[in-house]
């Protein structure tokens, strides 16, 4: 496990724990499970008590921890017949956006998702999730297929923006995110989005311009970084913390705002202390709002999406 800064103390607790048990191991004679377990149920509580009560910088740092759930692992555990698609018939294949044909409980539908990789061979060959304008191109691409044929659109956002690099501007990376964004709107086939990590600003947009948006519990969603805009407001990125508040960037804050719909409940201690379960929650909420869609035709669902973003905001403005 890689604990974060304000897990210390409990990775402490944790750690003497396991040395215990190590002791034992190694020394058949010594009986340390009652003092072990204590240590277990201390370190439990701890554990309930920090993720009841985390500051929206701290939820920026779980959004980001290395062993949450990706979107390959979610198309691996959820969807079946996964045909991935690649390329977007203009410059080139972008490794960042993982996207293709699939079945869910045997509906077939089109999933596209940010993919960040979970070594450092495999972030580096995913960009750490930033796509480039071929990332949206090929994200276009795949929602005009899935529209033709009358697919569902499943997108997995996890990301802290599109890929700022001066190639990426040069191919036309503000017009490609604004292309995926206006495609979202008009879509007649139900369009499902779920922030299941980081979801930072356009690069997250042209993705979850959906008829509904679900974020896990501990999962982010802004129109910039804490950092960025910490250098921006303050000229200092160590303001990190206060911008993250200022931002309400968490998935409590949006449902409030109605800029999202659902939130989905994560383990104790976050997806990456129960990734399985996790996918499982995703599993059932993509489900259950497929089911709220199912029987709006295709402007019916275009109407519904359009409404949706005029409106968003209004809702608890006073809050």
């Amino acid at each position: 496990m890689n604990y974060l800064e304000f897990e210390k103390p409990l990775a402490e607790i944790e750690g003497k724990a396991e040395e215990l048990r190590a002791m034992a191991r190694s020394n058949k004679e010594m009986d340390v499970e009652k003092e072990a377990a204590a240590l277990d149920a201390k370190a439990a509580q701890m554990l309930r008590d920090v993720y009841k009560a985390l500051t929206p910088w701290q939820k920026c740092l779980v959004a980001r921890h290395p062993n949450r759930p990706h979107c390959k692992d979610y198309i691996e555990a959820l969807f079946s017949e996964y045909t991935p698609l690649a390329g977007d018939r203009n410059f080139a294949d972008d490794n960042a956006v993982m996207g293709g044909l699939a079945r869910l409980n045997d509906q077939p539908v089109m999933v596209i998702g940010h993919e960040k990789g979970n070594d450092t061979k495999s972030r580096i060959e995913r960009n750490f999730g930033m796509a480039r304008p071929e990332g949206y191109r090929k994200a276009i691409r795949l929602m005009d297929m899935a529209h033709r044929f009358k697919l569902p659109v499943i997108t997995l956002v996890d990301t802290p923006g599109a890929y700022p690099g001066k190639g990426a501007e040069e191919r036309g990376q503000a017009e490609a995110i604004a292309r995926s964004t206006q495609k979202c709107l008009e879509l007649g086939v139900p369009l499902i989005s779920v922030i299941i990590g980081e979801g930072g600003s356009g690069g997250a947009v042209a993705f979850a311009t959906a008829n509904r948006v679900a974020m896990l519990e501990h999962s982010v969603y802004s129109v910039i970084s804490p950092e960025g805009c910490a250098s921006i407001l303050w000229k200092d990125a160590e303001k990190m913390k206060e911008a993250a508040e200022a931002l309400r960037l968490t998935a409590q804050d949006l449902q409030r705002l109605g800029v999202i719909d659902r939130i989905i409940k994560e383990p104790v201690g976050g997806a990456q202390r129960g990734a399985k379960e996790t996918v499982a929650a995703v599993g059932e909420a993509i489900s259950a709002m497929l089911g709220e869609l199912k029987k709006m035709d295709g402007p019916s669902l275009i109407k519904d999406r359009r409404q949706k973003f005029i409106q968003m905001g209004n809702k608890g403005l006073a809050a």
